[in-house]
């Protein structure tokens, strides 16, 4: 039975070399879970070009080997935001309205592009729930990492968190909490799936990059933190806050805070309750491919 309806816009690198790979990670979880209706996949960029997202959606679905899932190629600032995407996002919230949740792991340039396609893209969909931003610098052993997915197209995250929607963000101090730790891993390399033994291939060498850049054997899985919010609130601790974005900012990817009742309300989850938890129902989500 199908609780959620979601359409999921991503930059999806899982496979490319010296690319993360959380949002095909995030993007198995979805089809795994027998709760979400995929309505369809949305390439944006961010992790990589549009180009290179779009191909490699169409190859992890065609490994997935599931049901035709509509992919549809987005935007950017050179080509313009307006793209198949884009309509796609916005016909869909307009046909589905108030059902739809836009989980976007990108850039927000589809999302805009919606908008500026169909004025009414923002009241029609449901939610919309993000993973980026910062609201200071963020540290992950000792090194600063910076912000990609609202910085990359500044202009249109803004559109998105001035818009008044309905709007949960996963911003990247809450999803550094997300932890993928060599245990998890392990169970991925010994499961007598061959699905999870696929992962395991997948995630291999960026784990392995991550041990070696921050010296911790584990990698965020930061994209799919978010997805997880959208089926599982309950791992999370929900925190309404205010918020007063500026181009400026945003240009860093820096979600300005502002005081109560002043800008736009937002819900920014500031914690990971139970990692354990989060983790298994990820890899028990994987396992249903």
């Amino acid at each position: 039975m199908h609780r959620y309806r979601i359409i999921y816009d991503c930059d999806n690198t899982m496979g490319l070399k010296n690319k993360d790979v959380d949002d095909g990670l995030t993007l198995m979880y979805l089809i795994g879970n027998e709760e979400v209706e995929l309505i369809g996949l949305t390439s944006t960029h961010g992790n990589g070009t549009v180009e290179e997202v779009h191909e490699n959606n169409l190859r992890i679905m065609n490994l997935l080997d599931k049901e035709y899932k509509p992919i549809f190629k987005g935007g950017d600032l050179k080509v313009g935001r307006i793209s198949e995407a884009a309509k796609f996002l916005a016909i869909n919230a307009s046909r589905y309205k108030g059902e739809i949740t836009i989980l976007a792991t990108g850039s927000m340039s589809n999302l805009y592009g919606a908008y500026l396609y169909d004025e009414n893209f923002y009241k029609n969909v449901k939610n919309i729930v993000i993973m980026g931003g910062i609201t200071k610098p963020l540290i992950i052993s000792g090194v600063e990492v910076k912000e990609l997915n609202l910085s990359c197209d500044y202009e249109a995250s803004y559109s998105v968190l001035t818009s008044g929607a309905d709007i949960t963000i996963l911003d990247g101090h809450v999803t550094l909490q997300a932890l993928f730790r060599e245990k998890e891993l392990n169970t991925l390399k010994n499961s007598s799936s061959e699905v999870l033994r696929g992962a395991y291939e997948e995630i291999e060498p960026w784990f392995n990059s991550m041990e070696k850049t921050f010296n911790i054997k584990a990698f965020c899985n930061w994209d799919a933190a978010a997805a997880m919010y959208i089926t599982n609130k309950e791992i999370f601790n929900e925190n309404f806050v205010y918020i007063k974005p500026n181009i400026e900012d945003l240009k860093s990817g820096i979600i300005t805070l502002s005081e109560e009742d002043k800008g736009f309300k937002v819900n920014m989850p500031n914690k990971i309750i139970d990692l354990d938890k989060f983790n298994s129902i990820l890899i028990e989500k994987w396992g249903k491919l």
